[in-house]
């Protein structure tokens, strides 16, 4: 059988305010790492280790970060004092469609290069706190940006407000935007960030899925409980934790 031709393909590209070797250590710099891959749990050091030290294999001079297993590499572009930063994937040239589909590791790779601009972009060298809820909805299928009753997001860069199913009376602006995620920052969060994915409706997922980010920084401990509890109220209410398997495939 003949295989099909590769063509490299750009899942993400942003543009970073810091210069391209600043960049580059946020992205060999296993501190730097953990403050914007992924979110907070215990098996994040471990996994941090996998992915960009283990099977990661760093071009210094180009500023490309291969992953071995995967047909995914970062590049970092130097434009002097700011930097652009793809997330590029050779994949066949005969998929069709291959941009509409939701597969979790394009979307979690579309996240977490967002949540690296925004943490270079507002909060380089601080700390972050996370929350991470994903799972199926227990009845209606409104996923992603809509389970949190956000119908109507701004265009990129534009402001909104609204108060969450939490209770949370919450503002900011449209970071990022997408056919299965939005990203939005939150004043109230210390310029934090939201992150909603949603999942649409499938035969293994006949309600689809959400999975939400919330990125805080500068909460006390008794705000930061405070704003997990009410979360977690509410997502348990509302929905059956699950998450994705290798069979799930594209949806």
């Amino acid at each position: 059988m003949t295989e099909k031709p590769l063509q490299d393909r750009v899942l993400v590209e942003v543009t970073v305010p810091a210069p391209a070797d600043a960049v580059w250590a946020a992205l060999r710099d296993k501190d730097q790492i953990m403050s914007w891959f992924g979110w907070e749990y215990e098996g994040l050091a471990g996994e941090v280790d996998f992915i960009f030290f283990q099977y990661a294999r760093p071009d210094e001079v180009r500023r490309v970060l291969d992953f071995e297993g995967v047909p995914d590499r970062y590049e970092v572009e130097d434009r002097g004092d700011h930097s652009i930063v793809r997330l590029v994937r050779s994949a066949p040239t005969t998929d069709e469609d291959w941009q509409g589909v939701f597969e979790d590791m394009t979307e979690g790779w579309i996240a977490f290069t967002e949540q690296l601009r925004f943490m270079m972009t507002h909060h380089p060298g601080q700390a972050r706190r996370t929350l991470y809820f994903g799972g199926e909805p227990k009845t209606e299928a409104l996923n992603g940006a809509a389970a949190l009753d956000l119908t109507e997001i701004p265009a990129v860069g534009e402001p909104w407000a609204a108060t969450l199913p939490a209770g949370d009376a919450v503002s900011g602006e449209v970071w990022h935007l997408g056919r299965h995620q939005v990203g939005l920052t939150v004043r109230e969060w210390g310029h934090g960030l939201l992150v909603a994915m949603g999942r649409p409706p499938n035969d293994r997922w006949p309600r689809g899925g959400t999975q939400l980010i919330i990125t805080t920084y500068g909460l006390d401990d008794a705000a930061f409980a405070d704003l997990r509890s009410r979360c977690a109220a509410w997502w348990e209410a509302r929905f059956d934790k699950r998450d994705p398997s290798p069979e799930d495939g594209c949806a």
